[in-house]
């Protein structure tokens, strides 16, 4: 009798360490759960924090070179100006938001989008290339290159520019061009007016850049050099369009942009700054 007791006794007491064990584990799985129920609402806040976009603040952050007259250029104050900064400035009025301009090397605006700026503008041409790292904005300017020589240069076609020195802005449309010149070498500059100045002192051959920046260029040196149209038959460039390059993937703010800049051209604001800053 004692020992069937006994072993009843230790029956009923493995039973209830089970139950407790039970109750326990059921009491962890709960809290755990309720951990990760948490786990996914901070998750869920801080998708949704991340998913406002570069205008959630009240400031669109922009890059340029201000190195390409007359679309940007270093003002009197120290600060860039031109005409697309006159631009992005309107674009910014239209979204009600504040537009800080940052300037910096025309070969690191694309790079830099969403990360040290939202967006960039700097007379920035349209290409494949530039698609596989950012979107852009509807194009707002049509362009073509220019080629820029010394005064009693014998250059006068694409062909004339085999094998020579060619002086261009890194990461331009004129940088592109020299690839596919037979023998020919790009220069690479900073600035525009850098691959001029080499031009000038005999440094580089002739200059690949846009028409607008080439011809304030032939102004200021009109006595030392000449300039030629790069849509002419004699050189075959193809036009190209200027646009706003913007985060890859943000249709949002891409939607926005561009509703203001039809409305800038609507309102006839656009065509005011082209008078302003441009002329034709």
């Amino acid at each position: 009798m004692k020992k069937t007791a006994a072993l009843l006794l230790t029956a009923a007491m493995t039973m209830t360490m089970l139950f407790a064990g039970c109750g326990d584990a059921a009491k962890d799985a709960d809290t755990k759960n309720a951990d990760n129920e948490a786990n996914v609402e901070d998750v869920s806040g801080t998708e949704s924090a991340q998913g406002e976009g570069p205008l959630a603040d009240g400031v669109l952050n922009v890059g340029t070179n201000a190195e390409f007259p007359p679309f940007e250029f270093v003002g009197d104050d120290g600060e860039p100006d031109g005409f697309d900064m006159a631009l992005i400035k309107a674009i910014g009025e239209k979204l009600g938001v504040d537009v800080v301009v940052e300037n910096m090397e025309f070969d690191s605006l694309v790079a830099s989008i969403g990360s040290k700026i939202d967006v960039a503008i700097a007379g920035m041409t349209i290409t494949d290339e530039r698609k596989n790292a950012v979107d852009f904005s509807d194009e707002y300017y049509e362009a073509v290159q220019y080629v820029i020589v010394s005064a009693d240069s014998e250059i006068a076609s694409a062909a004339d520019l085999e094998g020579k020195n060619i002086g261009v802005q890194l990461g331009t449309t004129g940088d592109f061009i020299v690839e596919d010149i037979e023998g020919a070498t790009a220069a690479q500059y900073n600035k525009a007016v850098d691959a001029v100045n080499d031009l000038r002192n005999g440094r580089v051959d002739a200059v690949i850049i846009d028409k607008n920046p080439a011809q304030v260029f032939g102004e200021q040196f009109k006595d030392e050099v000449k300039l030629f149209d790069g849509e002419s038959p004699e050189f075959g460039f193809e036009k190209e369009y200027y646009a706003i390059a913007l985060p890859k993937g943000d249709a949002e703010l891409a939607k926005s942009i561009n509703d203001a800049l039809a409305e800038l051209k609507e309102d006839g604001t656009f065509d005011e700054l082209v008078t302003q800053y441009i002329g034709n």
